[in-house]
């Protein structure tokens, strides 16, 4: 098997053969590591296995892989540079593009990563009000530099001195942890809705999104939405923007450029100035090409409304998979907005039901996470969806019988 054996020379060059959340090993057992091509809403790992995809490469794959437009304008900017002294002209249109479709943007700065983002949305934010504290929901994924990583290897404990945490959707705690240092909040940062690994995932309570805008204005201080993960799948304009709720600063990554590494910070006039006093860069942030699909990709979302799409092929498959669950005697949780969902079962507390539950799903040909949320993408058409449920189906049967009555 060639995944074993890429495992295996992984193993001698690679610190534990794999690393981050993209390492298979703390998945199910039937998880490939390696993957050889990705089109539409499937990907072929290197075993020739095919899979109809709802991780979407873990988000950034938002209109599907390999889509035509996207790819075309990333070829035909790679036959002009890439990687130049200087940005091409598709910086600025890309940024035109994003002040024009995000109400809260008046501007916008570019990187590779969500953990570019969400560090640079806090230095503007430190920047322009002098202050170095930041309240973060508790348990809340916003990188992995050393002041929001998951693990504490490697780092100090004076990288997250400055964090002062709250519970998501709750005003209280969230006005409490602001009185704990009152006077010195730089920032809320917050993402759309509570999506945390091995968690139901919750949506966000209008009163708390709007209360958390009335918290930073009293207090002076910068309301920033992560939308690294949930941005460009609920709403182009910003996944708070339904509720009436505006950020000065927002992160952007994952679909923003269907695939190509590219990441953005965008932010209010008034921010424009103390953003501008940032020493913050790298050598590849400013390359074109991943610009380029970026532009293709929102424009292509905007023109074919990809997110309607998404809605819809996320509500058959969730309306699908409680159907078969109840069928099979499961008490499952479907939560998350539609276009991000997941599954977890009830009384699953170690989880081992939704491991052995989402490898018979890959013995079937559907790529799903057992303790991670999904993604939807564009080109999920209805025959894919009942395709995937076709495998979901035979997947429930299996974990049924493996379970017993």
């Amino acid at each position: 098997m060639k995944d074993a054996e890429l495992r295996e020379r992984a193993r001698q060059v690679i610190p534990g053969g794999m690393y981050g959340h993209l390492n298979a090993a703390i998945f199910a057992p039937g998880y490939p590591q390696f993957f050889a091509r990705g089109e539409g809403c499937r990907q072929w790992d290197v075993d020739g296995r095919e899979y109809i995809d709802f991780m979407c490469s873990w988000g950034p794959v938002v209109l599907g892989h390999r889509h035509p437009v996207v790819e075309e304008a990333a070829a035909r900017q790679l036959a002009e540079g890439d990687c130049l002294n200087g940005p091409g002209p598709v910086m600025v249109e890309l940024a035109e593009l994003l002040v024009d479709t995000i109400p809260s943007a008046d501007w916008a700065m570019f990187s590779k990563n969500g953990t570019d983002a969400t560090t640079q949305a806090l230095m503007v934010a430190r920047a322009a009000t002098g202050r170095t504290k930041v309240l973060m929901a508790h348990g809340a994924y916003h990188g992995a530099d050393p002041w929001c990583t998951p693990s504490t290897a490697g780092t100090t404990p004076n990288e997250r001195a400055d964090l002062v945490e709250f519970a998501y959707n709750s005003l209280e705690s969230l006005e409490a942890a602001a009185a704990t240092v009152e006077g010195d909040v730089a920032a809320i940062i917050v993402t759309p809705f509570k999506h945390d690994s091995f968690e139901d995932q919750e949506l966000v309570e209008p009163a708390f999104a709007r209360g958390a805008r009335a918290l930073a204005d009293r207090l002076g201080a910068a309301l920033v939405i992560d939308d690294v993960r949930a941005g460009f799948r609920i709403d182009l304009r910003g996944s708070w923007e339904q509720y009436g709720v505006r950020p000065d600063l927002t992160a952007w990554s994952k679909a923003m450029a269907n695939g190509y590494p590219i990441a953005a910070v965008t932010g209010v006039d008034a921010l424009r100035g103390p953003a501008q006093t940032l020493y913050s860069t790298g050598s590849f942030w400013f390359s074109a090409v991943a610009m380029a699909a970026a532009k293709a990709t929102i424009e292509t979302l905007r023109d074919t409304d990809g997110i309607a799409t998404m809605f819809r092929s996320g509500t058959r498959l969730r309306e699908g998979l409680y159907a078969q669950a109840k069928a099979h005697g499961f008490t499952v949780d479907q939560t998350g907005p539609v276009t991000i969902p997941w599954l977890s079962f009830d009384g699953d507390a170690d989880l081992s039901t939704a491991m052995y539950w989402s490898d018979a799903c890959l013995r079937n040909g559907v790529y799903i996470h057992p303790w991670h949320n999904w993604f939807m993408s564009a080109a999920h058409t209805e025959d894919d969806v009942a395709r995937a449920l076709e495998g979901t189906d035979r997947a429930f049967a299996e974990t049924r019988a493996h379970l017993g009555s």
